[in-house]
């Protein structure tokens, strides 16, 4: 669990710490990145772009005693995929055979408005998703969609790796 912005994000106003992207990108392992105040997830969308990634966080999610209960909402948003549908049911009966209860969107759009937006018409209070799945260098040039995300999302956001 890390916190999204740290003393210094504090101090000049920014948004993100600077060490975020930093510990996320240098581990393998979910990490939970926090506002300011956190409290008790009660329903869980899940950003599913089909990734080995967030396949892998399927199964994660679906193993997680900390997560069981909860109601999960799998989007698949962005550019249209041919294996998507596909995908999203497939990552529903994982969850479901779990025990979750399982609902499912396919959203063309821009990711990072559309993922925000369901956060909020689907009032969910934590929010998953695969994390910076681009080179440092790519990012500094065109920019990253999970720092996009996490600027905008003022829900707690398990990034995966």
């Amino acid at each position: 669990m890390l916190g999204r912005r740290g003393a210094s994000a504090q101090a000049s106003q920014r948004d993100l710490g600077r060490n975020l992207e930093w510990v996320v990108r240098s581990v393998n392992k979910p990490v939970l990145a926090v506002p300011d105040e956190f409290r008790e997830p009660s329903r869980v969308l899940y950003a599913f772009d089909g990734s080995s990634v967030t396949r892998q966080g399927i199964k994660m999610i679906a193993g997680s005693p900390l997560l069981r209960g909860l109601p999960v909402h799998l989007l698949l948003a962005g550019k249209p995929q041919i294996q998507g549908p596909k995908q999203i049911e497939e990552a529903r009966k994982v969850l479901e055979a779990a025990g979750f209860q399982v609902s499912t969107e396919v959203h063309l759009g821009e990711p990072e408005t559309v993922i925000s937006e369901a956060v909020k018409s689907q009032q969910c209070d934590l929010l998953v998703m695969g994390a910076y799945s681009h080179s440092p260098w790519r990012s500094l040039f065109v920019g990253s969609k999970t720092t996009d995300l996490l600027r905008s999302a003022a829900v707690p956001t398990l990034l995966l790796r």
